[in-house]
């Protein structure tokens, strides 16, 4: 994420920043991801199920629910945090693991920070099933803001 804007136009902290980039962002549009909560260092999102996530059949393709997860950890890494000087950040590192097939269903998002340094976040994101709360994926990922 790059942005460039005037320093009296930022927002007060990396979670309002999220609010406002979130549904201008065409990739998360597209993917019909939406936030449903966020507080310091602490984000859920939503992904409701559409025929074109599909891999085959019914089941959620793998990348649709790793782009789940990998929003999930950018909105929790800047979630509470203090407003950079440059409006930037980048994924580092994602591994996750995929328990269960996802098949026909909404899934939500939740992340968790375990550790902010000075430019380096690591989160932990869980995806599962909006219905009855299954776990479908987990993952740990580091990502640096500004």
């Amino acid at each position: 994420m790059n942005t460039e804007a005037a320093p009296q136009d930022l927002p007060n902290n990396g979670s309002e920043l999220m609010e406002l980039f979130l549904p201008n962002s065409p990739f998360v549009v597209e993917m019909g991801i939406s936030l449903l909560e966020i507080s310091d260092g602490r984000a859920k999102l939503s992904m409701p199920f559409r025929p074109e996530l599909v891999t085959v059949g019914d089941m959620v393709h793998g990348g649709a629910i790793a782009a789940l997860i990998d929003i999930a950890a950018m909105v929790t890494s800047w979630a509470g945090a203090p407003v950079p000087e440059k409006l930037r950040g980048v994924t580092v590192s994602l591994a996750t693991e995929f328990v269960e097939a996802a098949n026909s269903e909404d899934l939500t998002a939740e992340g968790t920070l375990l550790r902010r340094g000075a430019s380096l976040t690591m989160s932990e994101v869980e995806v599962r099933s909006a219905a009855d709360e299954r776990l479908i994926a987990k993952a740990l990922a580091t990502y640096k803001v500004g």
